[in-house]
């Protein structure tokens, strides 16, 4: 199963937008979580970390394959890999079944890595980590569709949203509408019910969803709620 094609520019533009991260899914029923919050998901988002670029370990493509028989929603893979395997992730991913892939702005061989991304037909996006400027992503607004800023540290759950994350987001909102590129922004990490609406005023314009989505007790008024935040940036 696929989304069709041209999703990403089919995507919404008049509201915020949910990624839901596997990563908060109970991985020994992800077929039963899939089929539980599907119907609310814009985007899955997929962290892969190698144990070094990234302190965690996390998704492997054998597992991506397996969700992908599971929906037609778009599978975005947020690579947080070691340069010396980020071109072979990038290949293994795309053909498990990848819709989106996003690379680290710190990764010295970004823009084979994009180069790559582009070659095998599938967006790319870039992430910055917390310490790396808003401006290193300038010269790669040309070759992406989605820029996500990290607001915690890179490959650890449950922290809370650094206070520079919001002013971030609208450094970039800046930068993307100075460019000209029809890039969007996404916020990552640190996403609660009283961090969503300031990151939102601030421009991001998708948010990676974790527990916020898994746990919520009443997912439809969640993610209701999570529409209707207003648009500041």
């Amino acid at each position: 199963m696929k989304p069709a094609a041209g999703w990403f520019d089919a995507l919404p533009k008049d509201r915020l937008l949910a990624e839901f991260s596997l990563w908060s899914a109970d991985l020994a029923r992800v077929a039963d979580d899939i089929a539980r919050v599907d119907q609310h998901v814009d985007i899955y988002h997929v962290d892969v970390a190698d144990g070094h670029f990234s302190p965690a370990l996390l998704y492997f493509p054998d597992l991506l394959a397996a969700v992908r028989k599971l929906t037609r929603k778009p599978l975005h893979v947020h690579l947080m890999v070691d340069d010396r395997i980020l071109l072979a992730q990038i290949e293994q991913f795309a053909e498990a079944g990848a819709d989106l892939i996003s690379i680290h702005a710190e990764n010295d061989n970004v823009g084979a890595g994009l180069d790559l991304i582009h070659s095998l037909g599938l967006p790319a996006g870039v992430v910055l980590q917390l310490a790396t400027p808003v401006e290193a992503a300038e010269d790669l607004l040309p070759r992406i569709s989605l820029l996500t800023l990290l607001g915690t540290g890179i490959g650890v759950k449950g922290q809370g949203l650094d206070p520079e994350a919001p002013g971030r987001i609208a450094a970039a909102r800046r930068l993307v509408a100075a460019s000209g590129f029809p890039v969007r922004v996404a916020a990552d990490g640190g996403i609660r019910e009283h961090t969503v609406p300031e990151l939102r005023a601030h421009g991001a314009e998708t948010i990676v969803m974790g527990s916020l989505a898994f746990g919520a007790p009443d997912l439809a008024a969640r993610i209701s709620w999570v529409h209707a935040q207003p648009h500041g940036g």
